[in-house]
Parts: structure tokens; sequence; C-alpha cells
């Protein structure tokens, strides 16, 4: 059903108006401008909730769904809709960008000296209301076209965040971690557009949505779910391709990675918060709405392939990331590890699989932030990133070090413990098909105790070393955007359930869409090194 007030268009609008009003503010109000980022940011999150309060589980698969006509020509539409998969990740994107926003605070001094002159602050802020505005219209966009053109657009206020706002780096090192970072997605972008151009071309020649064909992702998710999506199976699995590809390099998929630890240590850690734990979720998010819905076959064949790429990314990740010196580039190696497991479970096509997926989107975005973002504080105040020049930090600044060690057992999937929860679901909606994967994958659990662990004895622990004496412990704003990050880290971790049920309908609408089932108790699971049955 068609909303008659436009929730979804309001959702991302209001930080598009408010970047706007930002930049307009005279130059010299620096500090009018970091306020009133702030308070677009926590209006959206108010906005958010009221939607999460309004939005019925149980209901339509797809919600609040505003359609206009966009392009006739070319059977694009501006449509919007949001399911629970959508929801979650739309709450999580509101709740994160307000404690980026105050995390960063100060980032612009570190930028361009203790008193920054022009609109290096009003940019900064714009930039990053931008990029939550294109991800949010990203999760509720149902118009194909119209989530790939948001999809590459977030791009270019990122580039600007990576290559202009790196704190304490060399202009040069953030210039070409920021060209990395856009190389690497748009290629991704253009091989996605001509799958979607592929799309449209297979609805026109098919009358699909008319004779003008059709970009609406209902549409042709029920043309392909009824058989009515007249192309062969080499040609379905080419566009599938087309799509993931993109995806992958978004998410990212191993080996297509590399991007990502240069970019996250040149970017300010609210940045790279922000790429990883928000723009790098439209790349799964993408893979589970996508390739599955509008390519239900083509994915079970090309299953067994991305499980092993998804295998090998949680293992290289975990050992690259004991073997780093940097502790900001050791933690972004993790993530890669971590995407590994989002992808495992998306690809298992269990419903607790998928669930679990989802849910591990949700809570590496709020482990992530919050051991990141404690790093970055420790990073600021000893002008440094090598964890050999810690230690002895938990003598001179407990909080912080107590922060830290919760976020780093977060991250090592600790039980009571967010992750915890989500990597588990992965993990048994994997075993019931693939065994061995879900096997190697447990090899992570070790690895991740072994960095966190040692990186927080080598930082955190012992005598405290020559230049860490004068180190100070968290100030209130920090702690204003710490407290809430370890608040929801403990409680998902006990009580995962209010996520899950906006989860749980949406992923069982997606099995049944893809025509799969969780497999019956007592069937063998797949145990083959390429994880599938003959």
């Amino acid at each position: 059903m068609v909303t008659a007030y436009p929730w979804l268009t309001t959702l991302w609008l209001a930080p598009v108006l408010g970047a706007a009003v930002v930049l307009a503010l005279p130059a010299r109000r620096r500090t009018t401008a970091r306020v009133l980022g702030l308070g677009v940011a926590v209006a959206v999150l108010a906005f958010a909730v009221v939607l999460a309060v309004r939005f019925d589980p149980g209901g339509a698969p797809y919600q609040f769904v505003e359609s206009h006509t966009w392009i006739p020509a070319f059977g694009a539409g501006y449509t919007l809709g949001l399911d629970g998969i959508a929801l979650v990740l739309v709450l999580l994107t509101v709740a994160l960008v307000p404690l980026l926003i105050l995390a960063g605070w100060h980032d612009d001094r570190e930028i361009s000296g203790a008193a920054p002159e022009g609109r290096v602050v009003h940019t900064y802020v714009a930039l990053t209301l931008l990029v939550e505005a294109m991800v949010l219209i990203s999760f509720v966009a149902l118009d194909i076209l119209l989530f790939y053109v948001f999809f590459e657009a977030m791009l270019v206020p990122m580039y600007f965040l990576i290559g202009g706002f790196g704190a304490g780096r060399q202009r040069g090192q953030r210039s070409r971690a920021a060209v990395k970072f856009l190389l690497y997605n748009l290629f991704g972008g253009l091989i996605m557009l001509a799958a979607v151009i592929g799309i449209y071309v297979i609805t026109v020649r098919d009358g699909i949505g008319g004779a003008s064909g059709s970009f609406d992702f209902r549409t042709v998710v029920a043309a392909a779910n009824s058989g009515h999506l007249g192309a062969t199976p080499g040609v379905l699995n080419a566009l599938f391709l087309g799509f993931m590809f993109a995806f992958a390099v978004k998410a990212p998929l191993w080996p297509l990675h590399t991007w990502l630890p240069d970019a996250a240590v040149a970017a300010t850690p609210s940045s790279a918060v922000l790429m990883m734990a928000v723009v790098d979720k439209v790349g799964t998010f993408g893979m589970l709405r996508y390739c599955l819905m509008l390519f239900p076959d083509a994915s079970k064949t090309y299953a067994p392939l991305v499980v092993t790429l998804a295998l090998v990314g949680i293992v290289y990740g975990a050992i690259l990331a004991i073997g780093q010196t940097d502790v900001m580039r050791l933690i972004a190696y993790t993530s890669i590890s971590h995407f590994g497991f989002i992808i495992l479970g998306i690809f298992a096509m269990t419903s607790q699989g998928q669930a679990g997926a989802t849910l591990y989107m949700v809570n590496h975005g709020i482990s992530t932030a919050a051991l990141f973002l404690v790093a970055g504080f420790l990073v600021s105040r000893r002008g440094t990133r090598l964890i050999a020049d810690f230690g002895g930090v938990q003598k001179v600044a407990p909080v912080m070090a107590g922060a830290f060690f919760i976020a780093g057992l977060a991250t090592l999937s600790l039980p009571g413990l967010a992750p915890f929860v989500s990597e588990f679901l992965v993990l048994v909606g994997t075993f019931t098909r693939y065994g061995l994967a879900a096997v190697i994958a447990t090899s992570a659990l070790v690895l991740a105790a072994l960095y966190v662990l040692w990186m927080y004895q080598r930082m955190m622990t012992g005598p405290v070393k020559e230049g860490n004496e004068r180190l100070y412990d968290l100030v209130p704003r920090e702690l204003a955007v710490v407290a809430p990050l370890i608040v929801a880290l403990l409680f998902l971790g006990v009580y995962p359930k209010p996520v899950l049920d906006f989860v749980n309908p949406a992923v069982a609408h997606t099995l049944t869409t893809i025509g799969e089932h969780d497999p019956a108790p007592g069937t063998p699971a797949r145990v083959d090194a390429g994880g599938a049955t003959k």
C-alpha cells in the first residue's frame, strides 16, 4: 500500500537540507555548523525511531511505500519502501551518525591547526550528512536505477572525506588512499551499470512493466520468480556477476578488499567508521536484496564460490590483523574478516544464516565504531598509531582502557556481547548446508582472540612507557560517544530479540521469494571442498 505521507522521502531529504543549511552559514560560524549538523542528525534519528515504532513486522513485506514517475521513457520510478532488513540498517545508520559527528568535533583542528580558516568545519559536517542521506535512500530504494544512482553517488562525499580530512596524515597519503577507494568502487559500479542496462533490455524485450520496460524492483523480482524473465541461464549468470562484483568491492570481499585498510588509516577515525560501519553495509545489503532476489538460480549456482571467497576473507583478514604494527590498520583488517562472516551467512541461504548476517551487519557497525573511535582518541593524544609506542595506558587512562577492552572483546565475539549472537547464528545456519565451511570459519574465533588480546596486552598493560605518562582519560564528550556503543553491545548481547523481530519476517520473505527452505533435520551437510553437493 502506498503511504499518504512521504515518510521515507523525509528520512533521507532531512540530512540533505541540513547539509545545505550548514554550508550556507557564514564561515566564522564554526561552532554553529557543528551544533546544527549534530542537531539534524539527532532529529533524523528521532524520526527513524518513529518509523520503527510504526513499522509492523508481521505486515506487508514493504511498508511506507512511495511511488512516483521519474523517467517514464525508461520505466524508471521514484519508488521507496522499507522492509525489516532495511529498517535495522537505517536505524544503525541514523544512530551512528550523531555519535560520529560528536566524536569528530575537533577533527578540523587536527587537519588545519588550532584555528582552521575558511569553511573546513562546514564542509566536513555537510559531507557527513550527505553520506548519511545517500546511504539511507540506498536502503529504502525499490527502483533498481534509483538504487544504482545513489550507490554510486555516495562515493563522491566519501572520497572528499577521505582525501581532504585525514587527521594528522600527509596529504599525499590521503590523496592516494582516496583515489584508490574511488577507482575500485567506480570500476565495480561500471560493471554493475552494464548489468542494470541488461536487466532493462530484458524487461523491454519481454514486455515486463509495459512497452517501456521497468526498473521496479518488485516487478522484476515477480517476473524472475514466475519464470517470465525470458533470458538464458548464461545471461542471468552474467547479470548476477555484474551486481555481485560491485557489491563485493563495496563490502569488501576478498580479493577485492585492498582499498579498505589504506582508506581506513588515511581517513579520520569518524570518517573511517562512517565508511566501514555504514557505507560498506550497502554492499552486503545489496547482495541480500538484489543478487539473491533478482537472480535466485544464479545465486544458487555461484553460492559455493562466494562461500569459498568469504572463508578466505575470514581467515586472511584475521591472520593479517595479527601481524599489524599499526593499531588502526589492525582494526581495518578485522573488518575484512567480519565481512566474510556476513557474506557467508547470506549465501548459506538459510533462515539462521541470513538473520545472523543481518544482525552481524548491525553488531559489526556498533563494535567497530566503539573500537575504532576509542583507538582514535588514544592515537590523537599520543600522536602515533604504532602499537609498540603504547604500553601501560590502563594505569593513566583506566576508563579508556576499559572501553577499549570491552570493544575488543566484542570484536572477538565473546559470549554476552552483541557480535556473539550474530556469529553463532551465521555458523549454525552455514553448518546445515556447508559443514566444512562452518568448521573452517570457527578457526577465526581463535585468531580473533589472539589479535585482540595481544593488542590489548601490548598497548594497555605493563609499565607506562615513556611518552604515555601524560595521556588523559576520556573527557565527557568522548564518554557521550562511547557509552551508548558499549550499552548497545551489552544489551544486544543478552537480548537481540528487538532486532530479530524485524529481521526474521524479511528473511523469510527473501527465502520464499528465491524458493529456498531450511534443510530438514537430519539432512547431511554439504562438506566437500567447494561447498556443494554433487
